[in-house]
């Protein structure tokens, strides 16, 4: 039996890492800030209370050492240093880093999306080897790859996986994209506006097979980049379908060609004029990787836990963060206002 710590250890990518580890027939040790134990982990799961951002806490938690650190939520240069000191009593390292580290040959990214012309053309499907943005401190894809930059140059001292993520889902995120049809659907709401045509693709990962990827990339020490996605990256009109399906629902989509039509219409948390798509051939190639899920096969367990959330709360409640990062989502006023001037 070997050691694995998991720093993270109770977020929504953690809870089922740590269970995938354990089965594999590791010994694990689950960090978290509060230190709590998920009921689906086996018993011989250890559990310890630690701040990431305290590196005497971290340390302790490492102990005497382990075969693999498992990182959920290492974010900037800071972080990865405070791994590299490590390195001695950590045998590798699997790191979650992000597809938004990714910019397109005329320099677009995501933190340009938001000037004129400024959404990235990506390649389809964008390979590990596609340019990404500059390090720095000013946003959430540059200290992503001021983390991955960190931990590479340290690659003959702390061997480490870095899993670029796409779009998460599953029970347990703080901004999950499927509430903007599950709401929807609450609220039965019969009609959807839909910008691009209802065509956007924004790659979806579930975190089963993230957990996966986890799970093969612990035993095999090695400095690699890699993607992490879903084996399909369906529409968001097929989204939709999707979760009408689960929810026993049906609805009109009403199909916008080009960006939304009006403040609060037709945008949704997988709306992009231009696909972004990954590949996961290296991941195959190098780890032996096969997907364990699809994305369809992941909603039932995603709306349920989205419903239990949401049951006699405001949205804005039950999902603070959602407000911050995508707005207004459910701007119903605005909506209809819009839908009949098109009627009319």
């Amino acid at each position: 039996m070997t050691r694995a710590v998991v720093v993270g250890a109770t977020g929504q990518i953690g809870r089922v890492a740590v269970g995938a580890l354990a089965r594999d027939g590791w010994e694990v040790t689950a960090v978290s800030r509060g230190g709590e134990r998920d009921g689906d982990w086996p018993e011989d799961v250890r559990v310890v209370r630690a701040d990431r951002e305290d590196d005497t806490a971290l340390s302790a938690a490492v102990g005497d050492g382990c075969d693999v650190l498992v990182d959920m939520v290492a974010f900037g240069e800071g972080h990865a240093r405070q791994l590299v000191r490590l390195a001695g009593r950590v045998g590798s390292a699997v790191v979650i880093s992000s597809m938004s580290v990714y910019e397109d040959d005329k320099g677009r990214n995501f933190d340009t999306q938001a000037e004129p012309d400024g959404f990235p053309e990506y390649p389809v499907p964008i390979t590990e080897e596609q340019r990404t943005v500059r390090p720095g401190d000013t946003s959430y894809p540059t200290r992503k790859i001021a983390l991955e930059r960190e931990l590479l140059a340290a690659g003959d001292r702390l061997p480490v996986t870095l899993l670029r993520a796409g779009a998460v889902h599953g029970p347990y995120c703080r901004t999950p994209r499927e509430l903007y049809f599950v709401k929807r659907v609450l609220d039965g709401r019969r009609r959807r506006v839909l910008a691009y045509g209802g065509a956007s693709r924004f790659h979806p990962v579930s975190v089963h097979n993230i957990a996966e990827l986890v799970r093969l990339a612990a035993p095999r020490p090695g400095t690699r980049v890699l993607n992490a996605v879903d084996p399909d990256a369906p529409t968001v009109a097929e989204i939709a379908a999707a979760i009408d399906a689960v929810m026993g629902f049906e609805a009109e989509d009403v199909l916008v060609d080009g960006p939304p039509p009006a403040e609060g219409v037709g945008d949704t948390p997988w709306s992009v004029p231009t696909p972004v798509v990954c590949d996961m051939t290296a991941a195959e190639r190098q780890l032996g990787y096969r997907p364990v899920v699809r994305y369809a096969e992941t909603l039932p367990e995603t709306v349920a836990f989205l419903e239990e959330r949401l049951a006699g709360r405001d949205w804005r409640e039950a999902y603070p963060k959602m407000p911050r990062a995508y707005g207004d989502l459910f701007d119903y006023a605005a909506e209809d206002t819009w839908l009949a001037a098109r009627r009319g």
